[in-house]
């Protein structure tokens, strides 16, 4: 398995070792002790997520303020752009973002921490997206930054104009979000 750092040390990109010949291919989608090496903490996921979004979908910026969840992200079918912005108010990259394509070919996989608000869009048709979460899902702590915030200044790779959710079309900006100390 190949370790990516990206300009956010805590945001890790894993690119896993794929064997494949006529017949398909074999890789680990996850391996605690390669996962522990990488990211130096011992993480344990409690839930796993899978969604299907079509094209231009922009699913985010969510996070949750409270039972805040790590995320191990990866797409199936398709293809997405990922991001994470930092919301940590004590960390040297607060309100900075990474973002990278993750797709069923590339079988890339995204490390978001605990204290980052993450969001997707859609590149391909469709696409089959899964995450491991470090927590569960608690609709009541859930907060949502505003994915165009230009203070932020995500490089969305946007054909058109994006397919939000209410929800995500009603984001709060950066300076107006909760945020982690």
């Amino acid at each position: 398995m190949n370790v990516v750092k990206t300009k956010i040390p805590e945001v890790i990109i894993f690119e896993p070792t794929v064997f494949g010949d006529e017949r398909g291919f074999f890789f680990e989608s996850f391996n605690q002790k390669a996962f522990f090496e990488a990211a130096n903490l011992d993480i344990h996921f409690v839930q796993d997520n899978h969604s299907k979004s079509a094209k231009n979908v922009l699913r985010g910026l969510h996070y949750q303020i409270e039972q805040a969840q790590g995320k191990l992200v990866r797409v199936t079918h398709g293809e997405v752009f990922d991001v994470a912005v930092d919301l940590r108010i004590s960390s040297a990259t607060f309100g900075q973002w990474e973002g990278t394509r993750l797709s069923a070919e590339n079988k890339r996989q995204m490390w978001i921490p605990a204290g980052f608000a993450h969001g997707f869009l859609v590149l391909s048709d469709f696409a089959e997206f899964l995450y491991k979460t470090t927590d569960f899902y608690a609709p009541q702590f859930e907060c949502c930054l505003k994915w165009d915030d230009p203070t932020i200044g995500i490089e969305w790779p946007l054909q058109g104009t994006p397919i939000l959710s209410a929800k995500d079309s009603q984001g709060l900006s950066l300076q107006a979000a909760s945020k982690f100390a």
